[in-house]
């Protein structure tokens, strides 16, 4: 427990030390900037999210750049195998008519010595029925493997088709999930929109994307266009937590305290965790002496 304790004031002390994401990176560390035991422990208890966020989602890009890797050598791997299956049935194929055309020459030798032997004298007309004979089982023979590799054909453009459209959708995902990260690392709200907008452009049915594009819909006041984002997403999903919380937010912002509480309490009877949410959040920051708002939020409510 004390080697865990070190290693954590050795972090927490490292990252005070250093200079905060996206700011100047002028000034350095120096001999002065030292911090006591507990400096480091209160940093650790003010803590307002986990440290490992970005781990995390380097670990998420790793996997999805390993998955298409995968998909990559699936499909060079799924190449080599049918050609060389192709290959094989062409040979069997050529292998097979031989032999077959090999038969019916030699049963024809044998059944002209035959008949020749008995005395038949229209050695012509057995000839002429002999290749009607032969001509008619090799075209049946033909169009039997004209059949089978029609048929292989076809269930070769079908898996074609599979995999060019998981190629796709790999790259409409990792496309997403750069926008994602993008929004959430961004200040500016009309930056976000702008994000959630090309979200939206390739799916646009994305009920998160509509309402963090509420939300940010919200910090710059529009509370109407916010009120019509949420809307579209509860259209798509009519049980939609997030999508009633951000048309409460919206109402409360719009001096309409009764309708945000008929909202608030749609989102948090189906998320509970909106109700420690909705007390520091400033959109309600004109209801907080509201009776109804503080028995919605009380831990018993709902």
């Amino acid at each position: 427990m004390r080697s865990l304790t070190g290693l954590i004031s050795l972090l927490i002390t490292t990252a005070l030390a250093l200079p905060a994401w996206g700011e100047s990176s002028e000034r350095l560390p120096s001999a002065a900037d030292t911090y006591s035991e507990d400096d480091v422990v209160e940093a650790i208890e003010n803590l307002d999210e986990a440290m490992f966020k970005p781990f995390i989602e380097r670990y998420l890009l790793d996997e999805v750049r390993q998955l298409r890797l995968d998909m990559a050598n699936f499909r060079v791997e799924y190449s080599d195998k049918l050609n060389a299956k192709q290959l094989e049935l062409a040979t069997q194929a050529v292998t097979y008519s031989t032999d077959t055309v090999t038969y019916f020459f030699y049963l024809i030798a044998g059944v002209t010595s035959l008949l020749v032997v008995v005395g038949y004298a229209n050695i012509r007309d057995i000839k002429e029925k002999a290749h009607t004979y032969a001509d008619r089982e090799v075209t049946k023979l033909v169009a039997s493997y004209e059949k089978r590799l029609k048929a292989l054909e076809q269930n070769l453009q079908q898996k074609s088709q599979v995999i060019e459209e998981n190629r796709e959708e790999i790259e409409k995902t990792n496309e997403i999930h750069s926008l994602w990260l993008r929004a959430s690392q961004e200040t500016n709200p009309h930056s976000k929109i702008h994000m959630y907008d090309q979200i939206l452009t390739l799916r646009p049915f994305d009920t998160e994307a509509l309402t963090y594009k509420a939300d940010a819909a919200l910090e710059i006041d529009e509370t109407k266009w916010a009120i019509n984002l949420s809307q579209q997403a509860l259209d798509i999903d009519p049980d939609h937590a997030h999508a009633y919380y951000q048309m409460a937010c919206a109402y409360a912002q719009s001096n309409e305290p009764t309708v945000a509480m008929e909202f608030l309490e749609k989102a948090i009877r189906l998320t509970p965790s909106y109700r420690d949410e909705a007390k520091t959040d400033d959109s309600f920051k004109g209801l907080r002496r509201n009776a109804e708002f503080k028995a919605l939020t009380t831990d018993s409510a709902i």
